[in-house]
């Protein structure tokens, strides 16, 4: 059960990671795609900048998490 007060801490948690995730997967694609057409491979790098981008977005998200759950140990 969510203590009194932190519903909206674990609101405000929740809407930071999928905007975190949602723009870092957005710029990984659009960068593989800028990529793939300067070269002339795009699905390839599409598929290069979503990996890349989803891995920058689970650190995030990962640091984003940690950081949150040490302000609750007091």
């Amino acid at each position: 059960m969510i203590e009194p007060g932190r519903g909206w801490a674990y609101f405000a948690l929740f809407s930071e990671i999928g905007l975190l995730l949602l723009a870092t997967t957005l710029i990984g694609v659009l960068a593989g795609y800028w990529v793939g057409q300067q070269i002339g491979l795009v699905p390839i790098f599409v598929v290069i900048g979503l990996a890349l981008g989803l891995a920058v977005g689970g650190v995030g998200v990962y640091r984003l998490i940690t950081r949150f759950l040490a302000s609750f140990d007091d």
